[in-house]
């Protein structure tokens, strides 16, 4: 089964991938913040996990107001960074770990937490600045990333307590996990800082430390703070160190701490620690997690011509569903019908998928993981309707498909182009 190494907690201010981008450890301005992570770099070395979990806030870069998640997790192959308005940083994509990811995210639905999902989004500095850290851009670590953005910019945002119960889940997530992999938390953010308003610039290293003393010996008494008290003592933006209580939670209540230390030299106090777990989990609290993680579908396979759009479906064919979803708009429509050999090919279309595309075979589609829901806007605009749609799935014509209604319509969701 997968294991739960250790947990890391580290600040991600951009001045970090600054300093590794720009400057050199032996310059007295940036010698600290190099120092603050070169024993976690080390402990990564000696450790050798498998995967980060890696748990940060974006920074409206990939996620804005339009649609705001209190927990989103990527499932993807690999993750690029994001450009944050001067161009993309140079570093090289990570690699996510698609499987693990899956698991987890059934596993917290069955815990009752309902999170949000993303893929083929770039990730901003959140991640990817003190990642470049940790592990000298990759060369000193380079195996699989799980990006777990939290929403803490816009309120209502999760409380304390919420995200210290999110831990103690994903904790039961991997454990349920069958293959025998070493997973790292990985929380960022904080410590105190403040970057916006007249009270920008503030920082308080007494409450930093009084944080970290709780966050190891006594991380509940973190959970009954609110958000209003984690901003006065440690700036507005500062309360984002609720998200290191999210590792915490993951973590035995017992915790071996090998690494801690901080240091202030901008806007933001830099810190990262190590907590090694103490405790394992009985064998059979695992097996009974992973029977209520499978309860939900259990039996779902027995139903014929039923194929649920799970995650595993929906990255797998992830290019193809989002080509139909562009259907939406009307200059991918105009190109889809007047030039589609060119958008095919502009899209990465393969030469399978433009085969069921040009033979209308929806169930064929169904069969590769394309949702209904995208086959009914290729239908609209096919000319099609959707009894159309539905009695080919059932291998019938249109006139047989009609005698088993109770009304024989024609119906879809076409607009003002039809």
């Amino acid at each position: 089964m997968a294991r739960i190494i250790a947990g890391i907690g580290a600040s991600h201010t951009p001045t970090i991938g600054y300093a590794k981008d720009n400057a050199s450890p032996d310059d007295p301005a940036w010698a600290a913040v190099f120092q603050v992570f070169d024993p976690v770099r080390q402990w990564l070395i000696d450790n050798k996990p498998d995967v980060i979990f890696h748990i940060y806030n974006d920074h409206v870069t990939s996620f804005f107001m339009d649609h705001y998640s209190p927990f989103v997790m990527g499932v993807d192959t690999e993750y690029v960074t994001a450009d944050e308005g001067g161009g993309r940083r140079e570093y090289p994509p990570v690699k996510g770990h698609t499987e693990l990811a899956s698991h987890i995210g059934h596993s917290l639905f069955a815990d009752e937490f309902d999170i949000s999902f993303f893929q083929k989004r770039p990730v901003d500095h959140g991640l990817f600045s003190p990642l470049s850290m940790m592990t000298d851009r990759g060369k000193a670590w380079n195996e699989a990333v799980i990006p777990f953005q939290v929403g803490v910019l816009q309120y209502p945002v999760p409380t304390a307590n919420r995200c210290y119960r999110l831990g103690q889940a994903l904790r039961r997530a991997v454990e349920s996990y069958p293959e025998d992999l070493k997973v790292v938390i990985a929380a960022t953010g904080g410590l105190s800082h403040q970057v916006h308003g007249e009270r920008a610039g503030y920082n308080d290293l007494d409450w930093d430390n009084r944080f970290l003393d709780l966050l190891e010996n006594d991380p509940r008494a973190l959970t009954e703070i609110t958000h209003a008290e984690y901003a006065r003592r440690g700036g507005f933006e500062g309360a984002e160190v609720i998200m290191w209580l999210i590792m915490r939670g993951a973590l035995s209540a017992n915790v071996k701490r090998v690494h801690r230390d901080l240091t202030l030299p901008s806007m933001t106090t830099i810190a990262t620690v190590i907590y090694e777990n103490l405790s394992e989990t009985e064998p059979q609290v695992i097996e009974e997690h992973r029977a209520k993680v499978a309860h939900q579908l259990d039996g779902i396979g027995g139903l014929d011509g039923t194929y649920p759009f799970t995650l595993d479906w929906s990255h797998r064919a992830f290019r193809l569903n989002g080509f139909l979803h562009r259907l939406t708009e009307p200059e991918h429509r105009r190109r889809f019908m007047e030039d589609r050999d060119a958008l095919c090919e502009e899209f990465g279309i393969t030469r399978e998928e433009r085969d069921l595309l040009e033979a209308r075979d929806f169930i064929g589609l169904i069969h590769y993981g394309v949702i209904f829901f995208v086959i009914e806007k290729l239908a609209v605009v096919l000319g099609m309707s959707n009894p159309d749609v539905y009695a080919q799935f059932r291998g019938e014509t249109i006139e047989e498909f009609m005698k088993s209604r109770n009304v024989a319509v024609h119906y879809s969701n076409a607009g003002a182009d039809e």
